[in-house]
C-alpha cells in the first residue's frame, strides 16, 4: 500500500489453460452403458405408476411433452443424465422421465393381433392361453427365441416376435 493511502494498480490477471492428458488409469466411457448407472444402453424398464410426465430435457423446468398412464408399461432407455433416464415407448415417442417413476422389473407388450401363449417355448406345444394387441404381460424367462410371460396369473411361452419389450436374443432368468 503507498503511504498516501491508496492502494497499488491492481496487477492483470493473465488466465492459465493448462492442457494435461487424462490420468492414464482414466479409462474411456463406453458409450454402450449409462454414464449414471453404468448399466447397458439401450435396456427396458416399467413405469412404477399410473402417470409418468415425459419432459423435453431433464429437468423439472423442461415442458411435459407426453403423459403415460399405464403402470407395468414397458420403455426403453436411451440415455441417462444425473436422475433423469430418456425413455421411448413402443412407438418410439417419450422424453425425459425422472428415475424414481421407473423399476427394473421387466414387462412386455404384446405386439401382434393375437399372442399365443404355449406350454412349452415349442410352436407345436399346446397353446394355454390367447392374448390380443396391447395386452401388458410381466416377464418371467427369455430364451434366444421365447419369453415365459405370466398375464393376471396365467403363464405360457410366446415367440419374441410377437412382443415389445425384450431384444431379439436377450436371455432373462
Amino acid at each position: 500500500m503507498k503511504t498516501d493511502g491508496t492502494p497499488p494498480p491492481a496487477e492483470p490477471i493473465i488466465p492459465a489453460v493448462i492442457d494435461m492428458p487424462p490420468p492414464a488409469d482414466a479409462a474411456p466411457r463406453d458409450p454402450g452403458r449409462g454414464q449414471v448407472t453404468n448399466l447397458p444402453l439401450p435396456r427396458y424398464v416399467t413405469l412404477k405408476t399410473n402417470e409418468g410426465n415425459a419432459r423435453r430435457g431433464p429437468g423439472l423446468t423442461h415442458r411435459i411433452d407426453w403423459v403415460f398412464k399405464r403402470a407395468g408399461m414397458p420403455l426403453k432407455v436411451t440415455a441417462e443424465y444425473e436422475n433423469w433416464r430418456r425413455i421411448e415407448d413402443q412407438e418410439g415417442l417419450g422424453g425425459w422421465v425422472h428415475y424414481s417413476l421407473l423399476s427394473g422389473v421387466r414387462s412386455v407388450l404384446i405386439q401382434a393381433e393375437l399372442a399365443e401363449f404355449r406350454a412349452a417355448p415349442d410352436s407345436e406345444a399346446e397353446i394355454v392361453l390367447r392374448a390380443e394387441r396391447g395386452v401388458l404381460a410381466r416377464v418371467i424367462e427369455c430364451s434366444p427365441d421365447w419369453c415365459r410371460l405370466n398375464v393376471e396369473g396365467e403363464k405360457g411361452w410366446v415367440i419374441k416376435a410377437a412382443l415389445w419389450g425384450v431384444e431379439p436374443g436377450e436371455m432373462i432368468e
